[in-house]
């Protein structure tokens, strides 16, 4: 069987061709592992492997508790989607405690 331009990243059953002896054979990147690989998946689909390219992180968001323990977001985007088994993408948010200090969160205390 043949990959052609049908490459996909990691386990996915609907990407295959048609094999030998009416057997089917696959073109994702986890045929590697099970070794059911097209005979031409090494050839087609690994060479165009694309790793996950992401951008930089924004700010920080404000405290979610004006007053208090609470917590600041930040995220990142996808600059370049993984293709074709390529590495898939790091965490695009991160999170992290804070603690809210308002100017009014004195007159409660």
């Amino acid at each position: 069987g043949s990959c052609g331009h049908r490459c996909c990243p990691g386990r996915n059953n609907g990407c295959w061709a048609p094999g030998t002896r009416h057997t089917q054979c696959y073109c994702d990147s986890y045929c590697q592992r099970t070794g059911d690989c097209c005979e031409d998946f090494q050839a087609t689909c690994r060479r165009t492997a694309v790793g996950c390219a992401v951008g930089p992180w924004g700010p920080w968001s404000g405290c979610s508790s004006p007053c208090g323990v609470g917590s600041k977001t930040r995220s990142r985007q996808v600059t370049v989607p993984p293709r074709h088994g390529g590495e898939p993408c790091p965490d695009l948010k991160q999170r992290r405690g804070c603690l809210g200090e308002h100017p009014a969160c004195g007159v409660a205390k």
